[in-house]
């Protein structure tokens, strides 16, 4: 049988301009799932997933906006959420797709329920795989109260902070990496693939790209030394429940987003499947395949 994930990428252009390369494989008339990847990694986040449903299921895996080949518009405003979640319905119009569920883990989680609030409210997106991505209510209160997840999320900070571009000029995204993030664990991860990686993140553009993400979102991140408490005045983002069949894969020792993150979600998601993952870091798609599969073949089934 044919590797799926070796078939070339298309290139598609979305009404805004914007052109990615997209992963297209499976049966056309067969249901779609699309598949979006976190940071720092690409469409092969969903390598396992995709080859596991790729006969049964139109899989549909973009390099999002800022990665590899994809356009990278080298300025913070590009990369709002409205325009990252836009960028996924435009793709799907682009590929002749009207609904379809959405899969994201990481960053593309993040994008994931938008999309799947987004499109639950147009009859779109019929349901939503979320790995690792916290609720944007619950994460974004998080950052305030809980020392854990404030402590692990100072990275962003630095992410966001442009006295540490002249270090990824010269390093490219490694750099910056190599200096922020504990939350890695390489040993998991195919020589082959890690290679990739580390020759993707030496292009500067695509560096700026993707550290966009992080300068692109409202979200506030506070200094450790500023108080464990709601600000006066905060007031939650003002997101309706998501009620929509939703899988909630969460791999329980994930350094970057503690477990914290899942404690009171069906408050905010009224059709809640959460599944728990442990042993496994933060990158569940791929430390544990068969675990994500599984979890994904009964969702779906269901």
């Amino acid at each position: 049988m044919a590797n799926v994930m070796e078939t070339p990428q298309a290139r598609v252009t979305l009404a805004s301009g914007i052109e990615l390369d997209v992963l297209d494989v499976g049966p056309k008339d067969a249901p779609v799932l699309i598949f979006l990847h976190g940071f720092p990694e690409s469409h092969r986040t969903w390598r396992r997933q995709i080859t596991n449903f790729s006969d049964r299921y139109r899989c549909i895996a973009p390099d999002q906006r800022g990665y590899r080949g994809s356009s990278k518009p080298q300025d913070a405003e590009s990369y709002t959420p409205d325009k990252l979640i836009g960028d996924i319905f435009q793709m799907a119009d682009a590929l002749g797709v009207d609904k379809f569920t959405i899969v994201g883990h990481d960053w593309g989680g993040a994008i994931a329920w938008g999309t799947a609030l987004t499109g639950q409210m147009v009859g779109r997106v019929t349901g939503a795989v979320i790995a690792n991505a916290p609720h944007p209510v619950i994460f974004s209160r998080l950052l305030y109260t809980d020392k854990s997840q404030r402590e692990s999320s100072q990275y962003m900070r630095a992410f966001r902070d442009s006295a540490n571009d002249e270090l990824i000029r010269e390093q490219g995204l490694t750099g910056i990496l190599m200096q922020e993030v504990k939350w890695d664990r390489p040993s998991k991860m195919e020589p082959e693939e890690r290679e990739a990686l580390l020759a993707d993140w030496q292009d500067r553009d695509a560096a700026f790209g993707m550290l966009n993400w992080y300068r692109g979102t409202p979200l506030v991140v506070p200094s450790m030394d500023e108080p464990y408490e709601l600000p006066a005045g905060y007031s939650a983002p003002p997101i309706p429940p998501l009620t929509i069949p939703t899988l909630v894969i969460w791999a329980m020792d994930d350094l970057a987003l503690p477990a914290v993150n899942i404690e009171g979600l069906d408050e905010f998601v009224t059709d809640l499947t959460l599944v728990k993952v442990p042993d496994c870091g933060h990158f569940v798609p791929w430390e544990a395949p068969d675990q994500v599969n599984a979890a994904m073949e009964a969702f779906l089934a269901g």
